[in-house]
């Protein structure tokens, strides 16, 4: 998974480190650890990097408490978590669908920030009922801060960010167009994501302070997942309204349960598309399976002409066959999840429609865009 490295599992979600997280554990460790050898100069030998290293892991486990409540209430609304990943800037959740209302991406959006709160005020809570003092209270202290500045930057109304996705919700309710909602809060990251990128450059280039360097790769990552986030929405907007019946393509490689192998090949050589695989059909235009080229070879070339395709032809697994109704956004996350390149495409009586290829759907996507000009 983009060499992120898998270390286990949480509540049956795969969870994943970056091979950056490393360098900013590592960071933490040796600046907040510095800090603590700093202000408490009675802590002896390796003790305060040994705090400051227990410090980074729970900011870890703060960002991580952050994306296990998205996971919690995305679970609860029936949509599965791929994953869980710590990297360089925080963590992300992977959720395997999206939201099915407005209301549900709500609540999945605002429930990290929520936790980031909760966390922030037991921590306080702590630190001011029990009285801890010294080093300890200083770690409190930052894992509080922490938390609710973790709240706060998300809450920032722009895509990728949770008040993106807030965003992103209250648009599609008062649209009530999904994929307009995540081009409104993905537009608002770039913007976002530029004066980020301006604040980390300007005093670079008019002092020659690194003071906002973190602006700028923060800007940096704010523009670029945006600006794919706004791309997606256009495609998936492209999409919209489109079925699977509409992707089909013309003189799909169709042959009859009933052809001889003999005709079956010498169909084959004629064909200038040059397939090779067929979908197999019965009287009916039924689908009934699919066969190779190569599975010719498995057949005497004398026995062509008395072995039928119906005999050679293998079955077709149910779960790459789609409605010629089905809605074509769904059909290309099946595609990806699948890796697959192609469908066949039936009605509700299992009748073949015919073949539906990706490039079909890139061919239909870039006629939709040419028709409907932005």
């Amino acid at each position: 998974m983009n060499g992120n490295i898998r270390v286990g599992n949480l509540f049956g979600i795969p969870f994943y480190i970056n091979p950056s997280w490393f360098f900013i554990l590592g960071l933490v460790t040796l600046t907040y650890g510095s800090g603590l050898a700093a202000q408490f100069t009675t802590l002896p030998g390796i003790l305060p990097w040994i705090l400051g290293l227990v410090t980074a892991l729970l900011l870890f486990a703060s960002v991580l408490a952050h994306e296990l409540g998205h996971s919690f209430v995305a679970l609860q609304q029936g949509v599965g978590v791929k994953s869980i990943t710590l990297f360089l800037f925080g963590g992300l959740a992977s959720l395997e669908k999206e939201p099915k209302t407005p209301a549900e991406a709500f609540w999945v959006a605002i429930a990290g920030p929520l936790v980031s709160l909760v966390l922030f005020g037991l921590i306080t809570a702590i630190g001011i009922t029990t009285g801890i003092s010294g080093p300890l209270a200083a770690v409190l202290n930052v894992l509080a801060y922490v938390n609710l500045a973790l709240a706060l930057f998300n809450l920032i109304p722009g895509l990728p960010l949770d008040g993106g996705n807030i965003l992103k919700a209250l648009v599609w309710k008062i649209t009530g167009n999904p994929y307009k909602g995540i081009t409104v809060a993905s537009r608002v990251g770039q913007l976002f994501g530029l004066i980020a990128i301006l604040s980390g450059v300007l005093p670079l280039v008019l002092t020659g302070s690194f003071a906002n360097i973190w602006n700028l790769l923060i800007g940096w990552f704010l523009l670029q997942n945006a600006g794919q986030a706004a791309q997606y929405a256009a495609v998936q907007d492209s999409l919209s309204g489109l079925t699977a019946g509409d992707a089909v393509i013309s003189n799909s490689p169709v042959v009859s349960d009933q052809l001889s192998l003999r005709e079956f090949a010498d169909q084959q050589i004629l064909d200038r598309r040059g397939w090779r695989r067929f979908l197999v059909t019965n009287d009916a235009r039924q689908l009934v399976g699919a066969i190779a080229v190569d599975d010719l070879s498995t057949v005497p070339s004398t026995l062509w002409s008395e072995t039928s395709v119906g005999e050679r032809m293998h079955p077709v697994d149910p779960s790459t066959v789609v409605q010629s109704d089905r809605p074509l956004s769904d059909v290309v996350n099946l595609l990806e999840t699948q890796k697959l390149t192609a469908l066949p495409v039936v009605q509700a009586d299992g009748m073949l429609i015919g073949l539906l290829e990706k490039a079909a759907i890139i061919n239909l996507l870039q006629t939709s865009v040419q028709a409907n000009p932005a």
